[in-house]
């Protein structure tokens, strides 16, 4: 596959979300997008792994500052980005993943893409599940215990279910691949964080 080119240092990306988030859940979001894309470019495009994992950090950069401003999510984070020396292709890749919002937005096309567009709201239901448990870990966390939350809509209610399920379609993956595969993705890094915040689910 090409190389992709993030236009700065995954610390240089970090400073950018710290600087337009001061919410420590917001941070953590980011990171473990962060370290969910990373998994699987491993997979997919061990070569692009860091610029994967650039996408997943700042992919909601500017939702602490405009989060009354759903539809114009990620339009605020452009100047920002390039203003930073981020790539065009930086920001194309972040703004693929709230198409759904604006559909002047470019759609997932790439794979990187269409797993930050299934994973990323995913990752937050996880979290808010996994908070509830004794353990506070998703070592011990099931594809099973995650579809009963996914069917209850009043559980973490900001998460958009049909986000989750068109980012699946868009993989080609049945609901609960996705949902096994990224339980996976997140247990790779748990020994690193293996407890999450109370969740606020962003978008």
């Amino acid at each position: 596959m090409a190389k992709l080119e993030a236009g700065m240092t995954r610390d240089e990306a970090f400073a950018l979300l710290q600087e337009h988030n001061k919410d420590p859940f917001h941070i953590e979001h980011g990171e473990t997008v962060e370290q969910t894309m990373r998994y699987f470019a491993r997979e997919y495009d061990p070569e692009n792994e860091e610029f994967w994992g650039i996408v997943g950090l700042l992919h909601d950069l500017d939702w602490e500052e405009h989060d009354d401003e759903p539809e114009k999510h990620t339009l605020y984070a452009a100047p920002l980005i390039e203003a930073a020396g981020g790539t065009s292709e930086l920001v194309r890749a972040i703004q693929s993943h709230t198409s759904d919002f604006n559909p002047t937005l470019p759609k997932p096309e790439l794979q990187m893409e269409k797993i930050l567009f299934a994973t990323e709201e995913l990752t937050g239901l996880i979290g808010a599940a996994v908070v509830m448990r004794p353990s506070k870990s998703v070592m011990d966390f099931e594809v099973k215990s995650l579809k009963k939350k996914f069917k209850d809509k009043r559980f973490a209610a900001g998460v958009n279910r049909d986000v989750i399920r068109s980012g699946a379609e868009m993989l080609g993956w049945e609901l609960d691949e996705l949902f096994a595969r990224t339980i996976e993705a997140m247990r790779s890094f748990a020994p690193d964080k293996d407890t999450f915040q109370a969740e606020r689910p962003t978008e």
